[in-house]
């Protein structure tokens, strides 16, 4: 078997690439997904659609290549994480659209659990009782969907994050598809505990979500199931690794050792540090999950820190603003002025994530003056990702005691040099890019290759890691304290906000 497949099902998009032995991309081929939007603070996918996609991008994937399907030693499955659906085993066909994590709906339902229930959630889960997580979104659509709690009582729903669902689907659906998760999806719902890597049944009652509904958790590396001879792919290959999106992009940047650390520029910006087998529960509003668990191992566990809006920011120029006709233009832009002119934006337009998880927060831009530019706006969108990454990597620091000398980056915006000089600069340390900058179907990609021995071990994964460019630290000490101390006083401003 030459290749190994990697379906990676994204907040925007579905790709599926076709790696080699040496990582390298053979083929790929990606389709866009509606962003549905009923109400403000509601963001909806249509899984139906989700799971057309996957079928559509695996087929144009491999005909690009011009391989057979059954050259493919394994597939491994990545996802966007949190996003929640329930559907019915009997039909196939989901029993709502699925809930983003990015939605606000149950921010109210969330404020109004009672402090000893979120102080248990947050000490056996590692995660603060927020709508971002999957428990409340369940339990939303089992009070507000009348199908969903009809097909529970006849006991024909199945919830899942995207996972779950791909892998049922890919499996065999309502001919025998298997109803899983891994460690690290499960450990974004508010409800596996993370020492038991199981559900928890206090944590269930809590959010009053029957386990009957839930997949059964399983390492992030083994072979689950294979998809059918007489399916769409026509030949059974195993289906051998899930991992979320985030932590998938780890083991695509080799973050195998306790204090590795990454940053993935996507839709949101999320920052993670290899903590090994140690559970690290944080004291500066970061998020303890597990990072992987391959096969029969332990798991090994991270601090994460998670950033709402940032590649969606600069979207938002393009799409509501029209500063920008195409996300690419932002870098001319905002590169045309020699500094943001003052302006600063916070693009709290969910609350704010890590490290304050403050729901009542919206964005702002301050600062503005009968001299500010759309080019000033610009280039205050870029130090926007910069300055939340700082937030979340000054926690990092707090928590682990370890100071940060680089920090791998991946992900769309990394493209952008200019967004990658000024993260060096506001950080103050080094900036290392891969060769490889697919980081997050690599590592699923990874995973699944180990467990079919397509790949021997994680040393010889290592040594496919390379740089292809580094940024070091331009701007003084003095222009770094000022500019965050600025920053920190414009993110007070979108506080309070909602009442």
């Amino acid at each position: 078997m030459a290749y190994v497949g990697s379906l990676d099902q994204g907040t925007s998009s579905t790709r599926f690439l076709i790696f080699n032995h040496d990582g390298e991309i053979i083929a790929s081929a990606q389709e866009e997904h509606d962003q549905i939007l009923p109400q403000s603070g509601w963001v909806e996918h249509d899984a139906a659609q989700i799971w057309s996609r996957c079928q559509s991008v695996m087929t144009k994937a491999l005909a690009t290549a011009g391989i057979e399907s059954s050259e493919l030693a394994a597939i491994g499955i990545t996802n966007q994480r949190e996003t929640s659906l329930i559907w019915d085993v009997t039909t196939g066909l989901p029993l709502a659209n699925a809930i983003v994590w990015q939605d606000m709906r149950t921010s109210q339902y969330c404020s109004e659990i009672k402090e000893s229930d979120q102080e248990l959630l947050k000490k056996r889960t590692g995660l603060p009782v927020a709508p971002y997580f999957s428990a409340s979104k369940i339990h939303w659509l089992m009070k507000n969907v009348p199908a969903v709690s009809e097909a529970i009582a006849r006991g024909n729903a199945r919830f899942g994050t995207i996972d779950s669902w791909i892998l049922w689907n890919l499996s065999g659906g309502i001919n025998g598809g298997v109803h899983l998760t891994d460690v690290t999806n499960a450990s974004r719902t508010l409800l596996m505990n993370l020492e038991t890597l199981d559900w928890d049944h206090e944590l269930l009652k809590i959010f009053e979500i029957p386990p009957s509904v839930l997949p059964e958790i399983h390492s992030s590396s083994e072979i689950y199931a294979h998809t059918q001879a007489d399916g769409f792919l026509g030949a059974q290959i195993p289906i051998a690794a899930i991992l979320g999106d985030q932590q998938a992009a780890m083991v695509g940047q080799a973050c195998f050792d306790s204090g590795d650390s990454k940053t993935t520029y996507g839709t949101g910006n999320f920052a993670l540090l290899n903590t090994g087998e140690e559970i690290v529960h944080s004291q500066h509003g970061l998020l303890t999950t597990v990072l992987y668990k391959f096969g029969d191992n332990p798991a090994c566990y991270a601090l994460e820190g998670s950033v709402a809006v940032t590649g969606s920011a600069v979207q938002w120029l393009r799409d509501q603003l029209g500063i920008i006709n195409e996300t690419s233009e932002i870098e001319a832009l905002a590169a045309s002025v020699d500094d943001s002119g003052g302006v600063y934006f916070v693009p709290a337009f969910s609350g704010l994530f890590a490290p304050h998880w403050r729901s009542d927060a919206r964005g702002v831009i301050v600062g503005l003056t009968r001299a500010s530019t759309k080019a000033h706006i610009a280039r205050a969108t870029l130090e926007s990702i910069c300055y939340q990454t700082k937030e979340i990597l000054d926690s990092m620091v707090a928590d682990s005691g370890r100071p940060l000398t680089f920090m791998r980056v991946d992900g769309g915006i990394t493209a952008n040099e200019l967004c990658m000089q000024l993260q060096s600069d506001i950080l103050g340390i080094t900036i290392k890019r891969p060769t490889i900058i697919e980081t997050t179907a690599v590592g699923a990609a990874y995973a699944a290759g180990l467990a079919v021995g397509y790949w021997e071990d994680i040393d010889e994964l290592k040594k496919h890691w390379s740089i292809s460019k580094e940024w070091n630290p331009i701007m003084n000490a003095s222009t770094r304290t000022e500019g965050f101390r600025l920053w920190k006083k414009a993110v007070a401003r979108t506080l309070n906000w909602v009442e």
